[in-house]
């Protein structure tokens, strides 16, 4: 893992995006790979008013949650051009309870198309968990 509790950074990667993403829990390890998603493809919001939404995943397994959970902010970007900074998850058993708040995208540098389950595996370390997440772009 980095070095502190929660994060994300880059990994290089031969024709896609790959992000390392860890935290000390299920829930802070989705916002982290929001977060990162986020960043790697160069999201900028206004400032100002916010837009909250809230809605509910289920998966008997992490690395579905972890797909369907950053699929669902791309789709969200698509639909509605609305991307998110603030992030209240609540993981327990197969259930994710989700409230986001954001805003309008002003811009995008590259798009993201698709979350892929490349490689995907959510790791159980000493401290918290771990995961590579692989971007088709």
């Amino acid at each position: 893992m980095g070095g502190k509790d929660s994060g994300f950074r880059e990994v290089e990667h031969t024709a896609d995006w790959m992000l390392e993403v860890w935290a000390p829990s299920l829930s802070g390890l989705l916002e982290q790979a929001a977060r990162g998603m986020y960043a790697l493809s160069g999201v900028e919001i206004k400032e100002g008013d916010r837009n909250f939404t809230s809605f509910e995943l289920r998966a008997r397994d992490p690395e579905i949650l972890l797909v369907r959970f950053l699929s669902e902010l791309l789709y969200y970007g698509e639909r509605e051009n609305i991307a998110f900074d603030t992030f209240e998850l609540d993981h327990s058993g197969e259930v994710l309870k989700v409230r986001l708040g954001g805003a309008e995208i002003i811009s995008v540098k590259k798009e993201i198309k698709a979350v892929t389950y490349h490689n995907l595996e959510v790791k159980q370390l000493v401290g918290g968990l771990e995961a590579s997440i692989v971007f088709d772009v």
